[in-house]
């Protein structure tokens, strides 16, 4: 290999991401040996096709990969190379997992007082609700709120709240028993979600509130916990009694809505309700549209969404038939169940020229 081709240690440890102790580490352990060795001074060099190992090694040891497994990856095949990384980071979820529980176990004994009973639920009714609220989560690191369910409970129902600011889900349950007492929370999406599978398989679920997280009781079972979040959760309230009138209404059925909106070719879609059909085509496009019989009232309307917010509003809606209540085409829509509103979608339009949301 010639000089040119040649990279002394500190540039190819800048290139890689790694440290150049961190080279000659790797070095030593035969993970990832120098091009060329300057018999005199000792010096390092590595060629351009050594970045992508080293930077396939970095990252399996940012996944906290042991050398053995590293090792292992690069060696192999690519489909057993990710089988292997698979396996290694379901080890790493299952231990996390099973930290959290003990975790909880000991804070709760650590003081704070016994958990509250706040309600039982059947639980594959429960595992149902939380799945379906959680699809108007969002994932962003500076407000973790945003990807938590509120849960509240007074003497008669418990609710379930979620929203990304673009899509705000609510569902009612009602208890085997009448709540014992009002309660809320605002509870990790992530632990609610890891929860879940197993809520599902038991009949009936108790709930108990402890100071830094709600337990899921099971019968024969082990227990589940998710933890609280401090911050404050947004003021859902506020905007739902702060919906304008509905100028517009329409009943579809869902399955053939799934589908239209599933054979659109672009990131957003318009829905134009006029006489006996809801129209779905390409946001802002001359595409002709597909007619899907409904039944509407008010006058004919024009409304945008992003695909991915009127799709899981709609993908989650109980029973065979879609509501849709308008307000305006910048106005939320509600979407719901014909005839159980017992879980409700409010979903943001867009300016079908910008894309945005409003």
């Amino acid at each position: 290999m010639s000089p040119s081709e040649l990279m002394p240690i500190g540039v190819f440890a800048r290139r890689c991401g790694l440290t150049s102790s961190a080279l000659r580490f790797y070095a030593d352990s035969g993970l990832l040996p120098p091009a060329e060795v300057d018999p005199v001074s000792g010096y390092r060099f590595y060629g351009v096709e050594q970045l992508t190992r080293a930077t396939a090694l970095r990252q399996l040891r940012e996944i906290a990969m042991p050398l053995a497994g590293v090792e292992a990856v690069l060696a192999a095949e690519a489909g057993e190379a990710s089988r292997l990384v698979d396996a290694h980071v379901a080890k790493i979820v299952g231990d996390a997992s099973a930290a959290l529980r003990t975790a909880a176990g000991v804070m709760s004994s650590l003081g704070g007082g016994p958990a509250l009973p706040i309600a039982a639920l059947k639980g594959p009714v429960l595992a149902d609700a939380v799945e379906q609220v959680l699809t108007a989560t969002a994932h962003d690191p500076s407000l973790p709120v945003l990807g938590a369910l509120r849960i509240e409970a007074d003497h008669e129902a418990v609710t379930l709240t979620a929203t990304d600011r673009y899509r705000l889900s609510t569902r009612t349950l009602v208890p085997s028993a009448p709540p014992g007492r009002t309660w809320a929370g605002t509870v990790s999406g992530d632990d609610l979600r890891t929860a879940a599978c197993h809520i599902r398989r038991s009949a009936l679920v108790r709930l108990e509130a402890g100071p830094h997280g709600i337990w899921f009781r099971t019968t024969g079972r082990e227990d589940r916990y998710a933890r609280l979040l401090t911050e404050e959760f947004p003021d859902h309230r506020l905007v739902l009694g702060s919906l304008g009138t509905v100028t517009g209404r329409a009943t579809v059925s869902k399955e053939p809505f799934l589908r239209a909106l599933e054979e659109q070719p672009g990131e957003r879609v318009e829905l134009r309700l006029s006489g006996r059909t809801v129209d779905v085509r390409p946001a802002g496009g001359r595409h002709p549209g597909i007619a899907l019989p409904a039944t509407t009232t008010g006058a004919p309307q024009r409304v945008c969404f992003e695909l991915t917010t009127l799709h899981p509003a709609v993908s989650t809606a109980i029973g065979p038939d879609v509501m849709l209540d308008l307000r305006g085409h910048d106005q939320p829509v509600t979407i719901r169940s014909a005839d159980r509103g017992d879980l409700t979608t409010l979903a943001m339009p867009v300016n079908p020229s910008h894309g945005s949301h409003r």
